[in-house]
């Protein structure tokens, strides 16, 4: 089955628990709303290929993984896009959740898919009891304290916090858990996957930084200029936009080169290299060639 198709799958099954329920409509409504339709799904297509790479010997857990990392994912962008954090307005092109349902609601969407994650997650990796704790603790390990996104989200209320740090809990934690997570599924070594994932997640967390300076709301589908605006740490306040392209590119490099032999190991390094190139905002198509 096509990598999208087992995450879209994964991800209607676990909300269909949640609106066959007998919980609050609106509730129900906002959580799909953060879910549905999704951005590109990096995050959850890079575990499955990691998982296919390693052997893919058991795809109900590969999958349950990487619709769980991407429920977190989502879930981060509900309650970063929250007026007390980037009062974000719109978010993939359309209303974000508390401009659409309300702060209220929004909060309880994002608290409600970081539990259905855990949730499905331990749910269908039942016949297997032996991947349920260490899938359920890297997928943690990169969501909260004191590694993970909510780690990367509370330095945005320290001063002057550490770039490198920032950029690793923000971004660089949760790759960290699709890659390490899918080896695992598979039955591969995490530990040989994490250098792919830290080195992808920076690599993400700098193009994202490059967005946020080159483009506009209409063509990212979010707010821009939000780090200058909050004052926040990004590689293009560091490096310039040259500077950040080139690490960019630095850091795919080393993504690429960090994976480890196995069965599918080509292949995967050509999907990085392919996925690589969407990175670099239009607007900098010209520094990128250069």
């Amino acid at each position: 089955m096509e990598l999208s198709r087992r995450i879209e799958d994964e991800l209607a099954a676990a909300m269909e628990r949640v609106d066959a329920g007998s919980g609050p409509p609106a509730l129900a409504a906002a959580m799909r709303h953060a879910l549905f339709p999704g951005g590109a799904r990096v995050r959850p297509r890079l575990c499955l290929a990691v998982a296919l790479a390693c052997g893919d010997r058991n795809p109900a857990a590969a999958t349950a993984m990487a619709a769980a990392i991407e429920m977190m994912h989502c879930a981060s962008l509900v309650h970063d896009d929250l007026p007390c954090f980037d009062d974000a307005d719109i978010r993939r092109g359309r209303p974000s959740v508390h401009s659409a349902y309300g702060q209220p609601l929004a909060v309880l969407a994002g608290d409600g898919l970081i539990v259905l994650a855990v949730e499905q997650l331990a749910l269908r990796t039942a016949a297997t009891p032996a991947l349920v704790a260490p899938l359920i603790t890297t997928l943690t390990r990169g969501v909260g304290m004191p590694e993970g996104i909510v780690a990367g989200q509370g330095w945005e209320s320290e001063p002057d916090p550490p770039l490198a740090r920032y950029h690793e809990q923000k971004t660089g934690a949760l790759f960290i858990a699709a890659t390490a997570g899918g080896a695992l599924a598979a039955g591969g070594d995490p530990e040989a996957w994490i250098a792919v994932g830290a080195r992808l997640g920076l690599a993400y967390q700098v193009a994202d930084d490059l967005l946020d300076a080159v483009s506009d709301a209409a063509s990212a589908g979010k707010p821009c200029a939000q780090d200058g605006a909050h004052h926040r740490p990004s590689a293009v306040g560091r490096l310039g936009v040259s500077g950040a392209v080139a690490r960019l590119r630095g850091l795919v490099g080393e993504a690429v080169a960090a994976i480890p032999d196995c069965p599918g190991a080509g292949m995967l390094r050509e999907l990085v290299k392919a996925q690589a190139v969407r990175l670099v905002p239009a607007a900098l198509a010209d520094v990128a060639a250069a």
